[in-house]
């Protein structure tokens, strides 16, 4: 059947009804939103040094998507990684401690925020060149094909990067050869401090692989159930031999773009409206009251359990040694 006679994944938002799987990703969205929040903090006391981009605002994003993979489906995202880090199963420890710059971090303490990896958790980065990952990540795809593994390559990217000549390069190819790869825009509406329609002659970002026949559809990112069943459909999509399929998940960030970045190029009516109406974390907890999934003492426990996470992971990235002399490479150097 040509591709174009296929049916494509419907452009409607989908209603989902909740199960108890949404405590699961309430735990998991919370534990990025507290990890965040603690690295932020530790970056202001001088802990965490050079580049670092949080995350806080976009968690059922990755949470959502995560819940469509299976063992051996491959993420790889940009330098806002923290968060698809912890979605992967990373060990939040290991992760704090990279932020520190110590041997107990992923990448032993070289890589610091932007670049961290595990071959374990199929996290192939992590990658500080904007919109980088999006050739590596179609990469990914055709090995997958290549061996005929019954996996998909998840690639993230930002609004920012979807104005990058490599993922155009990467689409075509990709539509080419069949790729089982998912790629994922995280609209979070501003490139660094540029707001999409002031950069995007194309703001419908999902129809940006129209011209390469990829499918693409509008996702409200800031509902993890919405994510999911999105995700779903267009995992389904590229590991049924389908080829590729694009995702648009709308969300917002309320940091700026890094710590480094005070965001005067919005308001703070804007970024408060979005927090209170929109916030995925209160989202997801209304609909467990309303539903009656846990109450309100249930909910308490699971921001304790997470907080004594986050905190043992902060200590562990200040009692793990710093990387010994020989990780430098100084032979090389010599």
């Amino acid at each position: 059947m040509a591709k174009s006679a296929q049916k494509k994944p419907a452009d409607e938002p989908v209603n989902a009804t909740p199960g108890p799987e949404l405590l699961h990703y309430y735990r998991e969205m919370l534990l990025i939103r507290r990890f965040e929040e603690k690295a932020g903090q530790m970056y202001g006391m001088g802990l965490i040094g050079g580049f670092c981009h949080l995350y806080i605002g976009q968690e059922a994003v990755v949470i959502g998507m995560q819940a469509a993979l299976k063992q051996g489906d491959a993420v790889i995202t940009g330098y806002r990684d923290h968060g698809h880090m912890l979605a992967c199963g990373m060990d939040p420890k290991g992760v704090m401690a990279e932020l520190t710059g110590r041997i107990g971090g992923y990448s032993k303490g070289k890589g610091g925020s932007m670049h961290m990896f595990s071959a374990e958790k199929q996290f192939y980065g992590g990658h500080g060149i904007v919109g980088a990952q999006v050739p590596l990540g179609t990469g990914v795809a055709f090995a997958m094909k290549y061996r005929k593994q019954d996996n998909v390559c998840i690639a993230y990217f930002g609004d920012g990067a979807a104005n990058q000549g490599q993922v155009y390069e990467s689409f075509n190819m990709a539509e080419l050869w069949g790729l089982p790869i998912v790629y994922v825009i995280e609209n979070n509406q501003y490139a660094m401090g540029t707001a999409v329609a002031r950069a995007s002659a194309q703001t419908q970002l999902h129809r940006r692989g129209d011209s390469f026949n990829i499918p693409g559809r509008l996702v409200d990112g800031m509902d993890v159930l919405a994510v999911k069943a999105a995700s779903e459909e267009a995992v389904a999509w590229a590991r049924g031999g389908k080829g590729p399929i694009l995702l648009e998940m709308k969300t917002y960030r309320y940091r700026g773009h890094s710590m480094s970045d005070p965001a005067k190029y919005r308001t703070k009516e804007e970024v408060q409206k979005m927090r209170t109406e929109h916030d995925p974390i209160d989202r997801a907890r209304d609909l467990i009251l309303s539903t009656k999934l846990s109450d309100e003492a249930g909910l308490k426990a699971i921001d304790a359990d997470v907080k004594q996470v986050v905190a043992e992971a902060a200590d562990f990235a200040q009692t793990s040694p710093e990387p010994p002399e020989s990780e430098l490479m100084t032979d090389i150097l010599r």
